[in-house]
This record gives C-alpha cells, sequence and structure tokens, in this order.
C-alpha cells in the first residue's frame, strides 16, 4: 500500500530529543525552540517567529494580537480547515465567507471588496497547497478598509509570492508544522509578526500572561502576570524534532518538487485530453510542493477514482467540506455573494500521495493507475 502521507524524518530527530532531555530543560523556549524560531526569521525575513503548540494556537494568538471580538467579521474563503475559522469564532467574531478562485483554490480576490462592512476586522488569506493568494490586491483593499492581514500559510512554508515569503506579507502569518505538512514536529506552528511593536505583547499572550520572556533575556529580575493569556508553547522535544528537518529544508524541498513535477509532467497528456485538470500556479508564485491533486469531472468520478486507486494499493484522499455547509459553519458564520465554485471544486478534488520518502517508482506507479482508470 503506498500511504498517503509518512511524516517527514531525517535521522537526527531521535538525537536532538536525546539532547533536550540530557541537557534537563524540556519545557518551552528552550535551546532548539529559539533554534527553529532564528531559522525561520532567516528564512522569511519576518519580523519576528515564535514557535507555538499548532497552526491553530498561532492563529487564536494572531486573533488576540489583532484585538478580534465580539461583533467583529473576518473576511476568508470557505475552502479550509476549521482553525482558520476557529480562532476568531472563539473571539465572538463572524467568519464571512466568499468565494474561491477554481485555478488555484484560492480566496477570489475580486469578491473580497464587496464583502467588507464596518463590522469587517480582518481579511483572512489562505495559501491553498503552498500556493499564494493575489496578495497585492488584498493588501491594497486591507489598507484603504484599515484592515488587519492575517495570512493562514499553514501549508506555505518555503513558498514565496513576488519573492516574498508567504507568512510575511500581511500583519501576521501563521505556519503548521503537523505530521502532514513538509516539516513536521507532531504537533506545532508558529507565528510570524511582521511589526516589532506586536512582538512584546505576543510574548506575554503566549506565556500565560507573564513577562517571563523579558524575565529569561534578563531584562528584568522577576516575572509576574501583566495580562491575559494562555500556555502556547510548544515542548523543546518537539521543537528539537523539527530542528532536524529544518536543517535539512533546502533539500526536502528540493525532493518533494521534483516529486511534484514527475506528477505534473507525466499526468499532462490527461490534462491536454480533457480528461481531468492539474494545478494552476499562477505568475510570480514559487510553491513548496506541499501536495499535488488533480481534479475529476464530478463528485462521482472522483467517488470512483479513489475507491479505484485504492483497491490497487494507493490511499488517495479528498480535502475539505467547504465550511459554510458545516454546522457549526451555519450557526457561527455566513456566505457572502454566490457559491460559484467553493462547492463545485472542492467535489472534484483529489490528493495524491505526497510526502519526503516517496520515490520516483511510486510516483510512476501512481500515475499510471490514474491513467489506467481513464484508460488512457
Amino acid at each position: 500500500m503506498i500511504v498517503f502521507n509518512i511524516p517527514p524524518y531525517t535521522g537526527n530527530e531521535i538525537t536532538y530529543i536525546a539532547q533536550a532531555v540530557e541537557k534537563q530543560k524540556i519545557c518551552g523556549d528552550g535551546e532548539f525552540t529559539r533554534k527553529c524560531n532564528a531559522w525561520i526569521e532567516e528564512k522569511t525575513g519576518t519580523g519576528k517567529c515564535l514557535l507555538t503548540t499548532s497552526c491553530t494556537h498561532a492563529t487564536e494568538l494572531a486573533a488576540l494580537l489583532a484585538q478580534v471580538g465580539p461583533g467583529d467579521e473576518i473576511i476568508m474563503p470557505a475552502y479550509t480547515f476549521v482553525s482558520t475559522a476557529d480562532a476568531f469564532v472563539l473571539r465572538g467574531a463572524t467568519p464571512v465567507f466568499v468565494d474561491i478562485r477554481p485555478d488555484t483554490m484560492n480566496i477570489d480576490e475580486t469578491l473580497i471588496e464587496a464583502a467588507v462592512t464596518e463590522k469587517t476586522k480582518a481579511i483572512v488569506p489562505v495559501h491553498y497547497a503552498g500556493v499564494a493568494c493575489e496578495m497585492d490586491t488584498i493588501m491594497d483593499i486591507a489598507k484603504r478598509h484599515n484592515l488587519f492581514v492575517i495570512e493562514d500559510a499553514a501549508q506555505g512554508i518555503m513558498s514565496t509570492y513576488k519573492g516574498k515569503a508567504l507568512g510575511t506579507i500581511g500583519d501576521f502569518g501563521a505556519f503548521s508544522f503537523h505530521e502532514t505538512k513538509n516539516y513536521s514536529m507532531g504537533e506545532g506552528g508558529a507565528l510570524l509578526i511582521r511589526d516589532e511593536k506586536y512582538v512584546e505583547e505576543a510574548e506575554i499572550l503566549r506565556e500565560k500572561g507573564t513577562n517571563r520572556s523579558k524575565f529569561f533575556r534578563g531584562q528584568i529580575d522577576k516575572y509576574t502576570w501583566v495580562n491575559y493569556g494562555s500556555s502556547y508553547l510548544p515542548s523543546d522535544m518537539n521543537a528539537a524534532y523539527l530542528w532536524a528537518q529544518l536543517e535539512m529544508a533546502d533539500a526536502i524541498n528540493e525532493h518533494r518538487l521534483s516529486l511534484w513535477n514527475q506528477y505534473y509532467e507525466e499526468l499532462t497528456p490527461l490534462q491536454d485530453a480533457g480528461i481531468l485538470e492539474l494545478p494552476h500556479i499562477p505568475q510570480g508564485c514559487v510553491h513548496n510542493a506541499h501536495m499535488f491533486y488533480i481534479k475529476a469531472k464530478d463528485l462521482e468520478e472522483r467517488t470512483e477514482l479513489l475507491k479505484f486507486l485504492k483497491d490497487n494499493g494507493i490511499l488517495a484522499v479528498f480535502h475539505y467540506i467547504p465550511l459554510h455547509t458545516a454546522p457549526a459553519g451555519l450557526k457561527y458564520g455566513r456566505f457572502h455573494g454566490e457559491d460559484v465554485y467553493t462547492t463545485k471544486e472542492s467535489e472534484r478534488l483529489c490528493r495524491l500521495p505526497m510526502f519526503y520518502k516517496l520515490t520516483d517508482e511510486e510516483v510512476s506507479y501512481i500515475t499510471g493507475k490514474v491513467k489506467e482508470f481513464y484508460r488512457v
């Protein structure tokens, strides 16, 4: 069986975890956490990176820093994971969903402004599959309406938009290091902060409402409770696992891109024949091969394709059920405008296996079976 995902593993993870244990410093903000933060800051150019327990928590921190509260509205796509909405629903805000572009599955930037009201607090673009949203347009809308931009870059590390790292363009960005992502710490994430003025508040919120971070830097002689907050710090053992992969980030990225390109090349004849659709990478966007998907004709065909692949030892999956159709989405949010593409495109999309240890031979077997299904 070719599984859908295997968490990345380089070989040094256990060594680094053991080092963290030996130093008797396994709670948050230890040596490996600091290394990961520094690496992300250098790689992306963000003003500040704070490792968190999840991308969900990174987005929650961004919502707190943006002072999102009851009565506020947040514009986002419905084609995303629940965490994108949860972070703001927890603050009493209303997700306002707008339709997506069928070519990238990202929020349709041309529909955002019509959804802006006097209650709108932020725009939350989701960079699906590590392919950037049209950020110039989004940033222009945000500037003219005085809105925050919080990038859900859960899938976007190592991807760029016109030379800028995803997660660094808006006011805040959130990465995921879940086991399904390109680089993993099991469960984990990171908050990226563009403007230095938010850093101290972010550290306090992340450290249970205390100024403990300043204490450990020697800036104060004792720390105390100074604001509300929670515990968003990952264990340094988790960070040690992640550090082993960040050390090899370029090699991992290059291998994934090689697999992605092989998928694309071998399945292009089916797209040229009008049988299925392949991912689209807009000009100015550099992606990270987070996933490779194909689009079948409709839901019925996709269901048959998934079954055929499973019967042939390949575990492929579909992705999100659009949030505006979910019970919580109906309760907490609303869809602005018409759902032209969100549901239709989500019902066609099929994700093929993609992970660091996947081989060229396995990709060829998968593409061969896709061709066999379509009798090509």
